[in-house]
């Protein structure tokens, strides 16, 4: 991906035209573009970079923009997709909502539509991409502790103090203040502070 790109688009759609135009357009507005006349193909060329989007037409032969959908979550892909579909049955639309797309555009749409339904997909993907990294770098912290010291880290996370982690592990509270100091110097966290904000929203269970 061109790294002075506003970010990286897919266009797959088996209409040859709307892929020329799409591709050019986009391209013209600085985003680059790949392009791919069917689901397989999708599958088997492109490489996976973030920030990007998919902008996928519902209706393919072989292979469905809706089954594409469910093939790239069964392998972990999470780039956000952006439905384009010149005709529909509500069943479709509803399928294709299940997976939660950026934006479902029937064709004609405006090209604005399309645009800031792009745009919303790659900010989205970019903090996807920060949460994954942030979260692995986490995990290869708490990795290098020892299971005493994870049960400390579980505690504190819950807001125990030295006495109440003393208590819950039945250790002596100054057995208790070490395994809290080696916690914080592990997980590279001056204060509990820092690891309460670093650990956010985390689920300690996840890292097991």
């Amino acid at each position: 991906m061109n790294p002075k790109s506003n970010g990286h688009v897919y266009v797959v759609d088996d209409n040859l035209d709307i892929r020329i135009y799409l591709t050019d357009l986009l391209r013209q507005m600085d985003y680059s573009v790949e392009s791919f006349d069917s689901a397989q193909s999708f599958l088997t060329q492109s490489f996976d970079v973030s920030p990007a989007v998919l902008v996928l037409d519902v209706r393919m032969p072989l292979m469905s923009g809706t089954e594409l959908q469910q093939t790239m979550k069964d392998l972990g892909r999470q780039t956000p997709i952006i439905f384009i579909s010149g005709e529909s049955h509500s069943e479709e639309i509803i399928q294709a909502m299940k997976g939660q797309p950026i934006e479902f555009l029937l064709k004609p749409f405006q090209i604005q539509s399309l645009i800031d339904a792009i745009d919303k997909g790659l900010a989205l993907d970019g903090q996807n991409r920060k949460n994954f990294i942030q979260k692995n770098e986490i995990r290869r912290k708490w990795q290098t502790l020892s299971a005493r010291e994870r049960d400390v880290f579980v505690l504190m996370l819950d807001g125990h103090a030295n006495k109440g982690i003393s208590e819950r592990l039945d250790i002596l509270p100054d057995t208790a203040k070490k395994h809290r100091a080696n916690v914080l110097q592990k997980m590279q966290t001056p204060q509990l502070a820092d690891l309460l904000a670093l650990c956010k929203g985390l689920d300690p269970k996840a890292f097991e």
